[in-house]
Formats: C-alpha cells, structure tokens, sequence
C-alpha cells in the first residue's frame, strides 16, 4: 500500500489516498486512533461507478462513521474509474440497459455476466486490501462491511473470517448461484430494502433475505425508490455497527 494524498478534514477526519498495486483507494480515520488507542474499520463498499462520482456519499458515509470513532475504507471495483474495462461486463451492463427501457425481463445470463466477473475479481481485492489497512498504525478489527454490490458483501461475508458484522443493501441484480452462498453467510446482518426500488425485483430481495444464514438479521424496509434512501436508514446502520465492532 502506497499512499498518495493526506488531508485532514474539517471535523478532524484525516482522508489519505492509496494505491494497492494499480488500485486506487481512500481511507478515513478520526483523529483520535493512534497505534495505542487503534480504531475498529469499516469497508465502504459502493456501485460501479467510480470513486470520483461516489466521493461525495462515500465521505459523508465516512464522517458519519468516524463520529461513531470507526475508520473506513474503500477501493476502486473492477473496470471502474480508470481502471482497464471489463468488455464482457460492459456488454451486459448494455444488454440490461436494454432490456429495462424496453420493459422486457432481465434474464439470468444477463445478470451472472454483469455481476459474477465483478464478485469473482473486487473480493480478491477486498482481502488483500484489508491485510494492508489492518497492518497500520491506528487501525484494528474487528471489521464490518457496508453497502455497495450485495453479491460482494455476500462473497465477503462468506469467505473473510475478519468480517464480523455487514450491513447491505439490496438494490442490485443478484445471480442465483449467489442464494447458495447466502446459506453460508452467518456473522449479523442489518439489510436495507427500498420497498418500490425501480431497478430491483422486491420478492427476489426478500427471498434473498430468507436465504441468509444468519441467526441474527433484520430487514429494515423504507418506501421509495432506489435513491430514496432516509437519512435515519444510515443512522439505524451506525447504531448496529457500534453494537457488533465494538
């Protein structure tokens, strides 16, 4: 990990950009962690549509977060950015594009190839960029996950033992192959559902949930559209993260 940039911001955050190899990323820390008094972390994951376009909710999901006395961090996904595109992801992200504006169901072909290349690719990723920020000054577990793409945060749930809490949004096409893994997923959940979501089937969100192996998972469900979100959803989310990371 190579970093790039450091500011501090107004409320006593310090954001510093990274690079880990050719990948971009941004961590927020409150002003208080210090390698004898080190801060639990949260991994702020988001859409593919850039770090630079999500800036502005990724640093307002970050100072919220550092009131609560957590780090967070992110990273560019796969393709995003400027990082190389993913032809085979760009063909299916315009074969759904199509499919939408013509009213036609999106079929599941479409849907594996849009989100299993990014699963398959961001997770790897996710890992070894947690290895880096544990190993610094100021930042310790345990971990929870946030937001973006909920087949990552599944993948993630499943596969990385330094997970310990997530909160996920399910506002994101979902491959089938996926409700297996969610079976597996076990650490505590909070997921958030717009209730008339324009770009997510609402049953395949609850079947989803159903799906989730979790003994503890609450489903917290507001009306609206994708972008609809209430401010109090993000606050409900603080409140459990301070219950399980800390």
């Amino acid at each position: 990990m190579r970093f790039t940039s450091e500011q501090r911001l107004d409320d006593d955050i310090v954001e510093r950009e990274f690079t880990l190899g050719e990948i971009p990323g941004i961590l927020w820390t409150p002003g208080a962690a210090s390698a004898s008094a080190p801060v639990p972390l949260i991994l702020l994951g988001h859409p593919p549509l850039g770090l630079r376009t999500m800036y502005p909710r990724l640093v307002d999901r970050a100072r919220h977060s550092a009131a609560e006395g957590f780090a967070t961090a992110t990273i560019e996904l796969p393709g995003s950015g400027g990082r190389p595109r993913l032809p085979a992801v760009e063909q299916a992200r315009a074969d759904l594009r199509r499919a939408l504006e013509a009213g036609e169901p999106v079929g599941d072909g479409t849907v594996d190839a849009l989100v299993l290349p990014l699963v398959d690719e961001a997770v790897p990723e996710w890992r070894a960029a947690l290895d880096a920020l544990l190993a610094l000054p100021g930042i310790g577990g345990p971990v929870g996950y946030s937001g973006g793409l909920i087949s990552i945060g599944i993948r993630l749930a499943v596969t990385e033992p330094r997970i310990a809490a997530a909160t996920l949004f399910a506002g994101s096409f979902v491959p089938r192959v996926m409700f297996e893994e969610a079976r597996r997923v076990t650490v505590p959940l909070h997921v958030l559902l717009q209730w008339d979501d324009e770009g997510n089937d609402r049953q395949t969100a609850l079947d989803l949930f159903d799906a989730f192996g979790s003994r503890e998972k609450s489903l917290h469900a507001h009306m609206g559209g994708h972008t609809g979100v209430p401010r109090s959803a993000g606050e409900a989310a603080a409140r459990f993260f301070t219950r399980h990371l800390r």
